[in-house]
């Protein structure tokens, strides 16, 4: 994984999130993945849980790496399409 310590401090700064607790959204736990929208670089957006928080993931491909570039809580829409895709979940319905 690759983060800029700029780009580390801002998000411990904006999110309240540090990028050490990414590891169970892209270690092959239940995740539910996405393209996320960007100009002109692919981007996709990871979501999971962490303890009984839903996060979010923003990164992209660059070279052999992973390159990070947001990590903060879900937004209501990414929460609900997790416990939508993942029945059981928490805050599903079922």
């Amino acid at each position: 994984m690759l983060v800029r310590d700029g780009k580390r401090r801002a998000n411990l700064v904006g999110h309240h999130l540090g990028f050490r607790g990414v590891g169970p959204l892209i270690d092959g736990r239940p995740r539910l993945e996405g393209p996320a929208s960007f100009r002109d670089e692919v981007r996709h957006v990871s979501v999971g849980v962490l303890g009984e928080v839903h996060v979010a993931l923003i990164w992209t491909w660059r070279e052999d790496r992973r390159r990070l570039f947001s990590f903060r809580r879900a937004r209501r829409e990414e929460k609900q399409a997790y416990s939508q895709a993942f029945v059981g979940g928490p805050d599903s319905e079922g």
